[in-house]
């Protein structure tokens, strides 16, 4: 159900009463009406429902910023990639900007939904007699969810970040009430968690709702403990959890904890495990039995979804559908090719038994890389020869990439600066099967923030780290596979094996859902793979002039640039922020 977005139409009908509008001073009495009835308060929270970033209608998501795709010259994170990042910047969006891989999430839209979390608990509490107790315990903790996740965005991005939650008064002239200053990491992750452990406590939010309950897209104890578990590992991550953050000196505290604890690992196993526990194996979460069909409209809430977005087609739809998988398809022309995986990511999906493709007894064929894959990388990736039909299609088409001068595709690869990507590959992991691409916002399915399978990746993560690969880590790995038809982990695998294998897993279950952005970040690991070229796949004939000869696969640089120092682990803090806030520290290197 989508309500919340449908009643986010109906602020406008406040002005109908008429008291309202015979009324001379409007403004007392607006804010006397918007608080007088739960439905009236409900408007006001629901649009900070409205304020969640929709990651659906953005050409350019994180995974742009990754060594999984290859984007646009046109877009902000070829800037990034070449190390073009500044606190000048004040262009927020996709388009070129130099404000850093902060998509949606940037400073001052941040917080201003915070301030409007704010001002509905401020309010709340101060009119509370015109509320039912059940109202307000369930509606002031969803506003304390939805805090918590406004803070856990920017701080990912940011580090920590000035902690507020009054309203401030403008005209007291106390600058306190005003100008804050930054709070340390470990401050903001405690506040965020703070939050989360407050909600979790109180236990007023359902769990999990379902496909037509009324609520349904408003927070839940589900989507809390989801949230604090992934905020707790981000922050025992090797570029947070040293004595040196990643992003460099930080005598201020703000880029990372300053020392190693490995408790921290230990308390973000605990929660992940909690989640388990409590909320998992179907109760009332768990994998989705379908993996190629989680994201469709008609699965919304399915067990897998822990937090997503509510999209309404047309009214407040999608556009993702326009953006990514094949450009031309039956000979017309129909998306922007954004989303295009790289050889890299290909060669992480395995064998259909299993194995690795560098494995000499996986069975894998260089001149035939297409042959025998696990079952995910037919699912979501579009290789040449591909067959492809969706619902919106009259007839299957197939998709071709190679170079063939007999008889060119216009998919071919090109290694140019049209819209038809150059790696070799497209995407069709999340597209709505029933959307014809070009139609604007017309897709209605939800943006899923967190799933559950992240909860089973996290666990595994974060225990092995903690104590190693005990039987619970093969566990959590081994349901993921299972799901996706892959073997079973092997037994006897040391801590570093066992790490390397999660991070491979999240990589490719995880794929094209804005998570392995963070992933680099967080492990450190962005230093290493984000300086150095990504590959494609160039296909041609031996006989070029009739075909006569064999297919040729080549793995080819894109020569693209790449660069990555340490500041870029964190954005700048707008200089026009701290400008106008002289408490506000930069983070280190800008």
């Amino acid at each position: 159900m989508k309500q919340i977005i449908y009643l986010l139409l109906c602020i406008s009908l406040l002005s109908c009463t008429k008291d309202f509008l015979d009324n001379n001073d409007k403004t007392q009495l607006t804010d006397e009406m918007q608080w007088s009835t739960e439905g009236n308060a409900d408007i006001f929270l629901n649009d900070v429902y409205g304020a969640l970033p929709n990651y659906w209608n953005q050409p350019e998501n994180l995974d742009n910023f990754t060594d999984d795709n290859d984007a646009g010259f046109y877009y902000t994170s070829y800037n990034w990639k070449q190390g073009i990042v500044s606190p000048a910047g004040t262009d927020y969006t996709v388009w070129g900007g130099i404000t850093g891989s902060g998509d949606l999430t940037n400073w001052p839209a941040i917080f201003a939904a915070v301030r409007k979390c704010n001002t509905f608990i401020t309010k709340v509490q101060t009119h509370t007699t015109n509320f039912s107790a059940a109202w307000q315990e369930k509606r002031l903790d969803e506003a304390r969810f939805l805090r918590a996740f406004f803070y856990s965005e920017l701080f990912m991005h940011l580090g920590g970040l000035p902690i507020i939650t009054n309203v401030p008064d403008r005209n007291n002239g106390d600058s306190s009430q005003l100008y804050y200053p930054r709070s340390t990491f470990a401050e903001t992750v405690d506040f965020i968690v703070n939050d989360l452990d407050t909600v979790l406590l109180h236990n007023h939010l359902t769990v999990k709702y379902n496909p037509g309950d009324a609520d349904a897209g408003r927070a839940t104890l589900g989507a809390a403990l989801a949230l604090k578990a992934w905020i707790q590992l981000y922050a025992a991550s090797p570029a947070f959890n040293a004595a040196q953050p990643a992003a460099g000196g930080d005598p201020n505290k703000i880029a990372g904890y300053n020392n190693f604890d490995a408790n921290r690992w230990t308390a973000a196993a605990a929660t992940f495990k909690e989640f388990l526990d409590q909320y998992g194996n179907g109760h009332p979460y768990g994998l989705f039995s379908d993996l190629s069909s989680l994201w469709y409209e008609a699965n919304e809430y399915n067990s897998e979804v822990v937090w997503d977005r509510q999209v309404v087609a047309v009214t407040m739809g999608s556009s993702f559908e326009q953006y990514g998988g094949p450009v031309w398809i039956n000979g017309a022309y129909y998306t922007w090719g954004n989303y295009d995986p790289t050889q890299e990511l290909v060669d992480q999906f395995r064998m259909a038994n299993g194995k690795n493709i560098e494995d000499p007894t996986s069975g894998y064929d260089p001149q035939h890389p297409y042959v025998g894959r696990e079952p995910r990388f037919y699912q979501w990736i579009v290789y040449d020869g591909a067959p492809y039909k969706m619902a919106w299609m009259d007839k299957e088409d197939t998709i071709y990439t190679r170079i063939d001068l007999v008889h060119p595709s216009k998919n071919q690869i090109d290694f140019g600066t049209d819209d038809v990507g150059n790696t070799g590959y497209y995407f069709k992991k999340r597209l709505n099967p029933l959307v014809r691409p070009g139609g604007g916002t017309i897709s209605g399915a939800n943006f899923i923030y967190y799933r559950y399978a992240e909860m089973l990746l996290g666990y595994a993560e974060a225990q092995n780290e903690a104590v190693g690969p005990d039987a619970t880590v093969y566990d959590a790995i081994n349901q993921i596979r299972a799901r996706a038809g892959v073997p079973a982990l092997s037994a006897g695998l040391n801590q570093d094996a066992m790490r390397a294998a999660i991070h491979q897993e999240r990589r490719v279950e995880l794929c094209f859902e804005n998570k392995r952005f963070y992933d680099l970040v967080r492990w450190k690991a962005a230093e290493q793979l984000l300086t150095v070229d990504r590959h494609a796949m160039k296909i041609t004939n031996s006989v070029p002039a009739d075909n006569s000869g064999v297919w040729q696969y080549e793995v080819v640089p894109l020569n693209h640039p790449h660069v990555f120092v340490p500041k870029m682990y964190l954005n700048p803090v707008p200089q026009d922020v701290i400008d106008r806030n002289p408490r506000i520290v930069q983070n280190p290197g800008y």
